[in-house]
């Protein structure tokens, strides 16, 4: 009685273990869970903001094409026969006056300089649009694996109970015959061991099935703990065959190639632009206004027009020290993109390689199984009829739980890889 109640406290340690975290479960589907993340993870949100930015720069960029037009109110008072001595101001300040005006500032040119600000911007504010992709992308694959993780420990933690409950049964079978002296003690202390490694096996099982589904929650870009009942998904076809083909789609449509891209060709438009710091700026000035309180020298309306050309002489060399360092950066965002494209090839080979592994488990576990369970079959018959000692059903006891977990955990393990395989490939946005 004494392995019945074990079993029967470990079995209500674990339904307590589940109903300290319960909450009304939720059915969810995996694209149920894709879904509620691309609308509900912060990582995804913050890079839409991000990109929203870099839009808005374009229109920064963009506004030295039009005129920049501003009001002015001016009133003065100044002393009696005031004439400027000294400074920079001009003398019509110092006259009494109210008055109100506009001035307008149109840029007539500056040599194709705003053209490649406005170029970069643009470039850009398209890579940030990228790196939406990639998080979506990032998003997606981590609700795929936090999915099937929780699918293997649910499906571990069955085989954990199914695994107690057997090893209970056996327990008290010998329990049972030693008190009728048909077994010995031994045999009773080793059925209990194994009994006892089943229910730590249990609480493991559990604990790996609480933590799946805090990681899935996460991954879903929830802030606290959800419970779901999950749907099983079927298990993927082979992996492809084709790994120059792969890695070719991979260089093709990674967000992170496309966005790096065009984050270089926006560096070289902006070292452009800095270059042509040292051409010249022309632009067309107009002011007009009405001066209704006004000393008597003062006009009651003024208008002027003109022009202004700017021409860069001298200034430390900044500008060339600018250039320097655009042009420098463009030359890192080139390099940076070379080092991506090695990594990315490279995790596309190893992700194929681990898909085509895990394809194979799938039915070396199998086969695995079939034999533990034909071994587990035999040693309890030759262990019922006296042929053999506890140690062997002991071990193929052991050899069973470890091919139900290998061959559950290969099922789910491959699911994963093959959406790992579709990140590095592109073909999960």
């Amino acid at each position: 009685m004494t392995g019945r109640f074990l079993y029967s406290f470990f079995l209500l340690l674990a339904l307590s273990s589940i109903s300290c975290f319960a909450q009304t479960p939720t059915n969810l589907t995996l694209a149920d869970a894709e879904k509620i993340a691309l609308q509900n993870h912060p990582q995804i949100q913050a890079a839409q903001y991000t990109a929203n930015a870099a839009k808005a720069q374009v229109t920064q960029a963009r506004s030295a094409y039009y005129p920049q037009a501003f009001g002015s109110l001016t009133g003065v008072k100044s002393e009696t026969d005031s004439r400027i001595a000294a400074g920079s101001l001009s003398n019509s300040i110092i006259y009494d006056r109210y008055s109100n005006g506009v001035t307008v500032n149109q840029l007539v040119t500056d040599f194709g300089r705003t053209h490649e600000y406005v170029k970069s911007a643009s470039l850009h504010a398209q890579a940030q649009e990228e790196n939406v992709v990639t998080s979506r992308a990032n998003v997606l694959l981590a609700v795929d694996q936090a999915y099937y993780a929780v699918l293997k420990a649910q499906a571990v933690l069955k085989v954990a109970q199914e695994t107690v409950k057997d090893r209970q049964l056996v327990s008290d079978q010998i329990t049972e015959l030693e008190k009728n002296k048909l077994k010995s003690g031994l045999d009773v202390s080793f059925a209990n061991v194994d009994l006892a490694q089943a229910q730590l096996l249990l609480i493991q099982a559990q604990n790996n099935l609480q933590a799946s589904y805090a990681d899935l929650s996460v991954a879903l870009g929830y802030s606290d703990q959800k419970t779901f009942i999950l749907s099983d998904e079927s298990v993927p076809g082979a992996p492809p065959a084709d790994i120059a083909q792969l890695t070719s789609q991979a260089l093709q449509n990674r967000p992170e190639l496309i966005g790096g891209r065009l984050g270089v060709s926006s560096a070289q438009s902006y070292a452009t632009a800095e270059r042509d710091l040292w051409f010249p700026t022309i632009s067309a000035v107009g002011v007009a206004g009405l001066t209704p309180v006004r000393e008597e020298p003062l006009g009651s309306r003024y208008a002027a027009a003109g022009f202004n050309v700017n021409i860069p002489i001298f200034n430390g060399r900044q500008f060339n020290a600018l250039h320097a360092e655009a042009t420098a950066e463009a030359h890192a965002q080139e390099q940076y993109l070379r080092d991506l494209q090695n990594h990315i090839t490279r995790d596309v080979r190893r992700a194929w390689l681990d898909a085509n592994s895990a394809f194979q488990r799938l039915s070396v576990t199998q086969q695995l199984l079939s034999q533990a369970t034909q071994a587990l079959d035999l040693a309890q018959q030759r262990y019922k009829l006296g042929l053999s000692s506890i140690i062997e059903l002991s071990q193929a006891q052991l050899n069973m739980t470890q091919a139900e977990i290998t061959q559950t955990s290969a099922k789910y393990d491959y699911a994963a890889e093959i959406s790992a395989l579709k990140f590095q490939i592109g073909d999960i946005h």
